[in-house]
């Protein structure tokens, strides 16, 4: 893809799982769209699911979640820590490749004013996205939460949507969605060994921006009742100007300060690599450091110069070599192999691509909620290959088939009967097996398709040829068994076979 965007959907729902499932669902139901994490938290009652697509996608999908959570969360059921305003509480667009910040805050607009056009769910736009500069800050248009903020609206003109009625109300039940865009955020929370929300709040108002703390700092003090600790929960807008490990010694300080230890801290949704590394640099006070001395970054280097070397450099040639029989049986001046084996074989080629691509993503633990799917996927593209690869070879024995009753004698009248018979029986089955490769075909295809939303953005190229080589294998067998018909004597079998070809490949 081109072009990347990250989109952190808040919704207000962390305890029932299949709602929650239902809302990713949603999410993904669209083409260009791939999850890469989904936190739910019980005390907080919030999930947190990272999604990236194109430019062209992302707010389309971030819409479809809007809808699912305005029919399945109803707020004035709904308790939790963490505060809330609307069902879907927020959604930043986060720039990651071939996209600037206001390319974001386009695609925020555009999806603010189309939530409330679609659902009648009121918006308001925040950070880069924000219309004024009180609401930049998510905090001042949140304050007050769902309760509060559905009165306030009614009577001061500063608390109304961005989008939303004349008359000034939220969703009954879905409250309001705050949408904007920002640069990369990273959500921590500290844990303290102790029920005392009190402290963590007291914390919260010391370490963030706001009260004069550390700059690019949000801080809150929260109660983990269910864990009988309190918490201060943080969003670091900016891990560059004030770190992990800043925050992480600043909140132990003052904890241990009033005799409490900490308990752990969490990381709730993705994280970059260089926030990790400058963290253990932190700790670990690695005077030499440098980026290129993590291993990891080390091979990425390596192998992009290579990337780039090899336009330039020869190749080798031992994978060539493995398909250069069967070019070469291709090329020859023989019917066979023909369009035929050449389709099965295009096919088979989908479906390997679509194992690759469902292995390399059942590495990845981010995408564990699809691991069942993934695996019954992958087992039905392995049977799939198989049959495709068996066809490569039926394809042209079926013809060899025909050629070989066409050379029968037909001297008498007895042996030309037999010849005909022979010839229509051959015939038939030369248009039976390019039918059963179409429908191996539309069926990889199929699962090819149900796998976009569920792999790993960086397999969604090899994903997309996987589609290109599905449709060529289905048409190529298309047209060879329309090619065949015509020669079959059995008008009627014919027919059936054409209404068959069209109920199962829908050409």
């Amino acid at each position: 893809m081109q072009t990347l965007v990250e989109c952190v959907p808040n919704f207000s729902e962390g305890r029932d799982a299949s709602k929650v499932d239902a809302i990713i669902q949603a999410l993904l139901a669209g083409p260009d769209v791939y999850l890469l994490d989904r936190e739910m938290d019980a005390d907080h009652n919030r999930s947190v699911i990272t999604l990236v697509g194109t430019r062209e996608a992302i707010g389309e999908a971030a819409l479809r979640g809007i809808g699912k959570a305005a029919e399945l969360i109803d707020l004035n059921h709904h308790q939790g820590a963490h505060p809330r305003l609307g069902a879907t509480d927020v959604v930043p667009f986060v720039p990651v490749r071939g996209v600037t910040l206001e390319d974001c805050v386009h695609i925020a607009e555009w999806m603010a004013e189309q939530a409330w056009r679609r659902f009648a769910v009121p918006t308001y736009l925040y950070e880069a996205a924000a219309r004024t500069p009180e609401r930049r800050n998510l905090e001042n248009i949140r304050r007050g939460q769902f309760e509060g903020v559905r009165e306030e609206v009614r009577t001061h003109p500063d608390r109304r949507p961005d989008f939303g009625p004349e008359e000034p109300a939220l969703h009954p039940t879905a409250g309001a969605t705050v949408v904007g865009a920002r640069k990369f955020l990273i959500a921590y929370n500290i844990n303290l060994a102790t029920p005392d929300v009190t402290l963590a709040k007291s914390i919260a108002k010391k370490i963030r921006a706001s009260s004069g703390g550390f700059a690019c700092v949000k801080a809150m003090g929260v109660d983990l009742k269910a864990r009988n600790l309190a918490q201060v929960s943080m969003n670091l807008t900016d891990f560059e100007t004030t770190s992990i490990g800043t925050v992480f010694d600043a909140v132990a300080s003052e904890a241990t300060a009033s005799g409490v230890v900490i308990e752990g801290s969490e990381i709730v949704g993705l994280i970059p690599r260089r926030a990790l590394e400058d963290a253990a640099v932190h700790y670990l006070k690695v005077e030499n450091f440098k980026p290129g001395l993590i291993l990891e970054n080390r091979l990425e280097s390596v192998l992009s110069d290579r990337q780039g070397v090899a336009a330039t450099e020869p190749q080798s040639t031992s994978l060539a070599n493995l398909a250069q029989g069967f070019v070469d049986a291709v090329a020859a001046d023989t019917p066979t192999p023909g369009g035929g084996s050449v389709s099965a074989l295009a096919g088979a080629l989908a479906a390997a691509l679509g194992e690759m691509v469902c292995r390399l993503t059942l590495k990845k633990k981010a995408f564990a909620n699809q691991f069942e799917t993934l695996r019954n996927e992958l087992e039905r593209l392995q049977l799939l290959r198989k049959s495709l690869m068996e066809a490569v070879d039926r394809d042209a024995e079926s013809y060899q088939a025909v050629l070989k009753a066409m050379r029968l004698p037909k001297g008498t009248e007895a042996e030309q009967a037999a010849r005909r018979e022979a010839i229509e029986e051959a015939s038939k089955g030369a248009t039976l097996v390019p039918l059963g490769t179409a429908e191996l075909a539309t069926e990889a295809r199929r699962i090819l398709e149900r796998l976009r939303p569920m792999i790993m953005p960086q397999a969604a190229s090899d994903l997309s040829v996987g589609l290109g080589l599905a449709s060529a294998a289905r048409a190529g067998s298309i047209e060879n068994v329309r090619t065949n018909l015509p020669s079959i004597q059995d008008r009627e079998w014919a027919a059936t076979i054409e209404r068959k070809l069209e109920a199962s490949t829908g050409a």
